[in-house]
């Protein structure tokens, strides 16, 4: 009986000792999953804030200068001031950060610097930026105070300079902080809140290249975010530095000449395309605008009447006047309209069915052959030229010359202009095409719309032989260029006529310059105002090198205004290149 009892007092003792057991192991269990599950990330978060920090480490972008050598696009050294979101996030910490910077003279409220924060946020031991480009005294008087030290931290960045400011902003463009909305459409995690990233012109089609890759260093910190030990880093490569085309001398030239007039001056090579001068007028300081305006000043600029961040090289479209006649002529030549010994009678008017269409000399210039009427820039030849020619093969060698296309400049915004033909006119105004608006075509005027540029291409394939180039300002990538296979002997009389236009015709103020240049005025009417004046033109005749169109909005004459532009700018290439100061 005795025995009996203790064996069931000890059943029971062992049995509580099991059902203890396993509460404790279920607890265990439990205290496991609560602290490594379901409070995993507080406490991996809790770690890293007595442990870990990462800083990312940006490049220096590449370095951009024109084809000498000159810097058009270069880095400085300034400081940022950081902090963590973990320091930040605390209400009282982002009491004291403002009331530092706001000691210091720098304005800032909480929900300002809340913004920011959220904006920059990846993870809670990874550094933000709260001010950017600070010079050394200005990191200095801060550091000094005692509230610094405990929360944040300087560090040293690389920022974007424009030495030649204006003078090829559109070419160069620029870098501002990334948006959120380029961050969500760029995919790349290279880029973070507060980057910069290029926003037009090379900085922005080659931002690829120029960006580099971003570094990352990682710190072992205590409790109170004191540094104890670099656990890893990885160096920042620099971006990939490149050299432009572009003639930083001749491009100040081109701003002389253009002084205050609105428009555009282009230089290509007309062998391989290299832009040499690519000057839009009025323009804009791009440095203000890396370093950071107000939304004000910003909408200001984008409001100005005068539209000086339009690159009216490539993004400008007007009618191109006269200097159409060279595709006209092209066109009719190849399509057997018309031949060398070609007459037509100019009594200073044309008329088709009940309307009249002037010449520009009003008493007319009487019977003239091709080389006459591209000389004298005759409307009435090419009134008539036009109409035997027909719209479809005028379209057909437009298009084939590259009007109504985008040529492939390596900048964006590249406008393609409007080479609208009968399609074209019945959707947008339900009305057939007449024989006068193909009159008007055959002269550069009614639909037609053309950027500066374009028209430089045009010419350049007049100049070379017939070879469609693409203009660029990468001098080194290769741009292959097309063979229009032209008949030489048509383009031989074109040529002959470009000349005469300069030698004794409506274009002789481009030859005053000390270099022999062919080329074509033009004067396009302009809705707007005074007509737009045009010349173009190639030099040196014998052996072709550049190409130069001019355009003045609302300058009038083409042959007075236009003209000595492009023989000043012609003359300073030519002999600059004679000398071995162009590059190669």
């Amino acid at each position: 009986m005795t025995k009996g009892f203790e064996r069931l007092s000890m059943d029971q003792r062992l049995e509580r000792v099991r059902v203890l057991a396993v509460v404790l192991l279920l607890t265990l269990m439990g205290g496991l999953g609560y602290f490594q599950v379901l409070r995993a990330d507080r406490y991996v978060e809790l770690a890293s804030r007595n442990r870990l920090r990462l800083v990312r480490l940006l490049p220096p972008r590449g370095v951009i200068t024109d084809v000498n050598g000159a810097p058009l696009a270069v880095n400085v050294r300034t400081f940022d001031v950081k902090g963590y979101p973990m320091d930040l996030q605390k209400p009282e910490n982002r009491k004291r950060v403002v009331e530092l910077f706001r000691r210091k003279g720098f304005p800032l409220d909480e929900a300002t610097l809340t913004e920011m924060v959220e904006k920059q946020y990846v993870a809670p031991y990874r550094a933000v930026s709260l001010a950017n480009n600070l010079t050394l005294a200005q990191v200095a008087d801060l550091v000094a105070d005692p509230e610094f030290s405990s929360l944040l931290f300087p560090f040293p960045v690389w920022r974007r300079v424009y030495p030649a400011g204006a003078l090829v902003s559109h070419v160069t463009g620029f870098v501002g902080e990334i948006t959120r909305e380029e961050l969500e459409s760029a995919a790349d995690a290279r880029y973070q809140g507060g980057d910069g990233v290029g926003k037009t012109g090379i900085e922005a089609f080659y931002e690829g290249r120029l960006r580099g890759d971003v570094g990352e260093e990682a710190v072992e910190v205590d409790s109170r975010g004191r540094r104890l030990r670099e656990v890893s880093r990885r160096e920042p490569a620099r971006g990939e530095d490149l050299r432009l085309t572009l003639d930083l001398g001749a491009q100040r030239v081109a701003a002389e000449l253009m002084g205050n007039e609105k428009g555009a001056l282009v230089v290509l090579d007309v062998q391989d395309g290299g832009v040499k001068v690519l000057y839009s007028s009025p323009t804009f300081d791009p440095n203000p605008l890396t370093w950071g305006i107000s939304s004000r000043e910003w909408n200001d600029l984008l409001k100005d009447p005068a539209r000086p961040m339009m690159d009216r090289c490539v993004s400008g479209t007007y009618p191109p006047g006269s200097t159409f006649k060279a595709v006209t002529t092209i066109a009719a030549l190849e399509e057997n309209v018309v031949n060398n010994h070609t007459t037509v009678y100019c009594p200073g008017y044309y008329t088709l069915g009940n309307r009249t269409f002037k010449c520009w000399k009003h008493s007319g210039h009487g019977s003239e052959n091709l080389l006459e009427a591209i000389r004298d820039s005759c409307d009435v030849f090419f009134y008539q030229t036009g109409v035997w020619l027909g719209i479809e093969r005028l379209l057909k060698w437009s298009a084939i010359l590259g009007v109504g296309s985008p040529s492939g400049i390596d900048i964006p915004g590249e406008a393609s202009g409007n080479l609208a033909g009968p399609a074209w006119k019945k959707k947008r105004f339900r009305e057939p095409w007449y024989k006068g608006d193909t009159v008007n075509y055959s002269i550069g005027q009614g639909f037609l719309l053309m950027t500066p540029l374009q028209l430089a291409r045009v010419y350049a394939a007049v100049a070379n032989g017939g070879h469609l180039v693409i203009p660029h300002l990468n001098s080194r990538e290769r741009f292959p260029r097309k063979d229009l296979r032209i008949p030489q002997s048509g383009l031989r009389s074109l040529q002959r006529g470009l000349e005469e236009v300069v030698r004794s015709g409506t274009g002789k103020r481009a030859g005053a310059f000390g270099v022999t240049v062919a080329g074509k005025t033009g004067t396009a009417q302009n809705p707007h105002g005074d007509d737009h004046a045009w010349f173009v033109g190639y030099a040196p005749v014998e052996r072709p090198r550049f190409v130069a169109v001019a355009l003045v909005e609302g300058g009038g004459h083409g042959s007075s205004v236009a003209a000595p532009l492009v023989g000043k700018i012609l003359s300073y290439l030519v002999q600059h290149d004679r000398k071995g100061g162009t590059g190669p």
